[in-house]
């Protein structure tokens, strides 16, 4: 890639907008992040223009933020996942708002590239493999704010060429995640040596190690055809959730799970994974990290 000049990420303080952050530093940008909160000190990178502000707020907004960047990546929003109410109101009304502040305030002529960081939660509960046709039956707010995003983006590309890339994100796992997800919980549960509970497990589930989901960004930036386009990022080798912390329990030497004793949550999605044949045909992109080398590599990020 030829070196470029000004990155906008949105989120750059959170766990992908770090990697995002740490990539585009190796390959020459000037980088600006947006975000909610001040970086916490695992993922604060030097030289970096960090911007504390709530996107929603428009006026705020339009003080800290230039108008003018080359590209732009939109990581924003990874961490809440609310139910339906007052609080999912609020995150779907922050994403919505914060989408439109960013589009308005840009000077959209001078973007070169706008990649959307989707969700594989828009699809909602239907058939996998998940291919980028289905139509999306969302089931949580998080799923609908992204889903509102993805189809906001989508219409400024057919009214008016605007070149954004939607990628659809599936599992995305690795160092310097919270232990508010899957793996990195698993992982501090079992090098703790601690006891837990689970669920029967039986979910079908695909994961993504992050090095392979930041690859998929940056190729995104390149490439013309992917323009308007939504483009599943996973594996497409989906896992039993029972078999990914068997797995992990090897791999770690330790740990307590007693799996079964927890319920469902209502609404799960027992099979939920990609088809990644898009990616191939649009962006060149395929994963190279093996699940077992993903784990190995964050639970050593975790013992440290």
């Amino acid at each position: 890639m030829d070196k470029l000049n000004n990155l906008l990420v949105i989120g750059g303080t959170g766990f992908i907008g770090y990697h995002i952050i740490k990539s585009a530093k190796k390959k020459g940008f000037r980088i600006t992040s947006i975000s909610l909160n001040k970086p916490k000190k695992i993922r604060y990178l030097k030289k970096i223009k960090y911007i504390k502000a709530d996107i929603s707020n428009f006026r705020s907004l339009k003080k800290k933020m230039k108008t003018n960047y080359d590209f732009v990546v939109n990581a924003g929003g990874y961490g809440a996942h609310p139910d339906f109410g007052k609080k999912g109101n609020k995150l779907i009304k922050s994403h919505f708002n914060g989408l439109i502040n960013i589009l308005r305030i840009l000077d959209l002529k001078k973007v070169k590239k706008f990649v959307q960081i989707g969700s594989s939660a828009e699809y909602g509960n239907i058939n996998s493999p998940l291919k980028e046709s289905a139509v999306c039956k969302p089931n949580t707010p998080y799923a609908v704010a992204k889903l509102l995003c993805t189809n906001i983006l989508q219409e400024l590309y057919l009214k008016s060429n605007f070149p954004v890339t939607i990628l659809r994100f599936f599992q995305v796992y690795g160092p310097h995640q919270d232990d508010n997800r899957v793996v990195p919980f698993l992982i501090n549960k079992c090098i703790k040596d601690k006891k837990f509970s689970t669920t029967k497990g039986n979910q079908l589930c695909d994961f993504c190690y992050i090095d392979d989901a930041i690859d998929a960004i940056f190729k995104s930036l390149n490439k013309k055809k992917s323009n308007g386009e939504i483009i599943n990022i996973g594996s497409g080798s989906p896992i039993k959730i029972k078999k990914l912390i068997k797995k992990i329990v090897k791999l770690a030497g330790k740990g307590r799970p007693e799996i079964g004793i927890l319920k469902y949550k209502k609404g799960t999605n027992m099979k939920n994974f990609a088809s990644i044949y898009k990616a191939k045909k649009k962006l060149g992109w395929q994963p190279n990290t093996k699940l077992h080398e993903g784990f190995i590599k964050t639970i050593n990020y975790f013992k440290l």
